[in-house]
């Protein structure tokens, strides 16, 4: 039963979810400051909502594709009858309230609004993507505003959120995730090769906008350094979506969108490796290890 609950969720891709707040509050953070146990408390909080979030968007997401995925997904939890619909809703329903209720808290914790904010903004971007945009053209758009968000809602707990930088960073990771959401919707019938170059294009974009970083906000990584780990990093995401641009099947689509979601983790901990040294960076970094185990028994997509 519970993994019946977990497959609905999409397990593995809650911890990319977590890297993407962790590298927002580590990004803001001020460089003098230490990270103390106020600080360890208030990323748990913005954590434990992110992930809330995100698994009440995958359980709506279900929900209101419940006819696609009885014609195209029966074996999913919807369709196969294991969970009800009228579950999975409850399900999203209470998630969404849990995860604003921890966002409200971490407001409390740094005294400042923006955190219930970030979370409110980013909870009615799930729902509108989920009931309304996301078969639109506008959906890949969408997916990756509630991405940003989520970015963003890491940085509320600063007041530096609201500078260009921030802005500027948070803007890739949505970017990234418009590409890959781009790929995305062939996973389940012969996609086009012009999808998916045009995913691999924007992904490969929103990480070499960050080469211009180190102007941007003071960095450990020298700019050289850090350009040439751009340069990598772009090169990967390039070659692991080439595979399916020769083969657009729904096989080799699923297995690059699911490789590019666990990059946005190495992306995030890299960007935190540049911000705020070697310890944040591997840790965030570590989250792929429950990411990749969850992924052998869970779907990514």
């Amino acid at each position: 039963m519970l993994r019946d609950w977990l497959e609905l969720i999409r397990v593995p891709n809650v911890f990319t979810a977590m890297a993407d707040v962790a590298m927002g509050f580590f990004f803001v953070m001020p460089a003098a400051a230490e990270f103390d146990g106020s600080d360890a408390l208030t990323l748990g909080l913005l954590i434990a909502a992110s992930s809330l979030l995100y698994s009440a968007g995958m359980a709506l997401n279900d929900v209101c594709d419940y006819e696609e995925d009885c014609r195209e997904r029966p074996e999913r939890p919807l369709p196969s009858g294991r969970i009800t619909r009228r579950a999975a809703a409850w399900l999203g329903v209470g998630l969404l309230i849990a995860g604003l209720l921890f966002a409200a808290i971490a407001s409390v914790m740094v005294v400042s609004p923006a955190p219930a904010l970030a979370a409110g903004c980013l909870a009615c971007a799930v729902v509108l993507y989920d009931l309304l945009l996301k078969h639109s053209w506008f959906g890949p758009v969408a997916l990756g505003a509630c991405r940003a968000l989520n970015v963003a809602l890491g940085m509320s707990a600063f007041e530096a959120s609201r500078d260009a930088a921030g802005l500027h960073v948070a803007g890739a990771v949505g970017l990234f995730v418009v590409g890959f959401s781009v790929m995305a919707r062939g996973e389940t019938r012969r996609g086009t090769r012009a999808a998916v170059l045009l995913g691999a294009v924007l992904m490969t974009a929103a990480v070499g906008s960050l080469a211009w970083l180190p102007e941007w906000r003071p960095i450990l990584a020298q700019t050289t350094p850090w350009r040439w780990m751009v340069v990598f990093l772009a090169l990967l995401v390039a070659w692991r979506c080439s595979r399916a641009l020769v083969d657009p099947s729904p096989a080799a689509v699923q297995r690059a969108v699911g490789q590019s979601i666990r990059s946005l983790v190495v992306l995030d901990a890299l960007i935190i490796f540049a911000v705020a040294g070697l310890a944040p960076s591997v840790a965030v970094l570590l989250l792929l290890v429950p990411n990749i185990v969850l992924g052998r028994w869970f779907y990514s997509t």
